[in-house]
């Protein structure tokens, strides 16, 4: 294993080891406190432009899984067709794995998708640096080729256009009802928990005008980087809301494109919330829920419309989780109701929204 520095905007150096794919690589550098599931978090869109540092110690112990396909295109197991994040740092990589799913370890997986990978870094000190600081973009740089120094930009940087699909795709034709969903780096469980309750789902990139076609409601996915750099989608979404009867759901990057269409402002958030133990409170209720999250930015409530009101609020910093409109048929969600890979507490999202169609 060749020695590796790990190098934050503020100067800080951690030292370690690369495991997988070896070039140097920079990004904005994040953590992720889940236990388990970086196969599907390192093929999460959402994880695109970033160095994902994983706050559990020990990684790789399970191996990953049959890259497959299902007939209807969507990956078995992994949550896109490709790992997203730019490289992936952890405190203790497990050479051995053992699983009954598993093909492959986690180190030959990132050489043959080209992933750098680093290990034996303290990930306690890097995530309190981080969490001191807020996220910093960082660069990972190999010792014995001290001169190759990588160069990154995270904000400003239109990474849904990045990760959206190209094409229309359309699943389960002929479904009970049509969804429109608009592919701003959409995960594939979100797909998976639609088709399950038998709607056909029409797939449009993310600045595509889909007003012109026929749809009984409208999905804005999760997706990477800035909102404001969507305008496009915000106003397609704007548009559509015009049918104050249709029914609209918003899932993380979804909440805030909603958001931004309804006329509230979006700020960056210090750290972001990366895990799958994000407590959040239904608004207006004593129900919490234990929710998977993957985001840097949040909707500011304090400019929501009058019509408009926050239907969750996360319990731990008090942020915005989900908005909701006071007549129409528009909610969103800033967590991960799909989930993969955990926990599931809030898949009821979607049959509230399939019940709306």
């Amino acid at each position: 294993m060749r020695n590796v520095t790990l190098i934050l905007d503020d100067g800080s150096r951690f030292h370690g080891k690369s495991f997988g794919y070896e070039k140097p690589v920079a990004g904005e550098v994040v953590f992720n406190t889940a236990m388990t599931g970086y196969p599907e978090s390192l093929t999460d869109p959402s994880y695109a432009g970033q160095l994902m540092t994983l706050t559990y110690p020990l990684v790789g112990n399970y191996g990953v899984p049959p890259f497959t396909f299902e007939t209807n295109g969507l990956p078995s197991f992994m949550e896109s067709e490709k790992i997203h994040a730019e490289a992936i740092i952890v405190s203790d990589y497990s050479e051995r794995y053992s699983h009954w799913n598993a093909v492959e370890s986690l180190a030959d997986w990132l050489k043959r998708e080209k992933i750098p990978g680093v290990t034996g870094i303290d990930t306690r000190e890097l995530t309190k640096v981080l969490r001191e600081h807020g996220v910093m973009m960082g660069k990972i740089i190999f010792d014995d080729e001290p001169d190759n120094i990588p160069e990154a930009t995270y904000a400003g940087v239109n990474y849904v256009d990045k990760v959206s699909c190209k094409e229309v795709v359309r699943y389960n034709e002929g479904g009970e009802k049509k969804v429109v969903l608009v592919d701003c780096g959409v995960k594939s469980n979100i797909i998976r928990c639609l088709l399950k309750r038998n709607v056909e789902v029409i797939r449009v990139p993310w600045d595509y005008d889909f007003n012109s076609l026929q749809f009984d409601g409208l999905f804005i996915s999760n997706g990477p980087g800035d909102p404001d750099t969507c305008d496009a989608a915000v106003q397609n979404i704007r548009k559509a809301m015009a049918d104050e009867k249709l029914p609209i759901f918003g899932i993380c990057m979804g909440n805030q494109l909603l958001s931004k269409a309804g006329g509230a402002k979006i700020y960056k958030l210090k750290y972001g919330h990366r895990s799958h133990n994000q407590p959040v409170r239904m608004v207006g209720t004593d129900r919490c829920f234990i929710t998977s999250q993957n985001h840097g930015y949040a909707v500011d409530n304090n400019t929501l419309g009058a019509d408009w009101e926050p239907l969750f609020i996360n319990m731990n910093d008090g942020s915005n989780e989900g908005i909701r409109h006071r007549k129409n048929p528009w909610f969103s969600a800033q967590f991960h109701p799909e989930a993969a890979s955990g926990p599931t507490d809030t898949e009821f999202l979607f049959d509230e929204f399939v019940k709306l169609l």
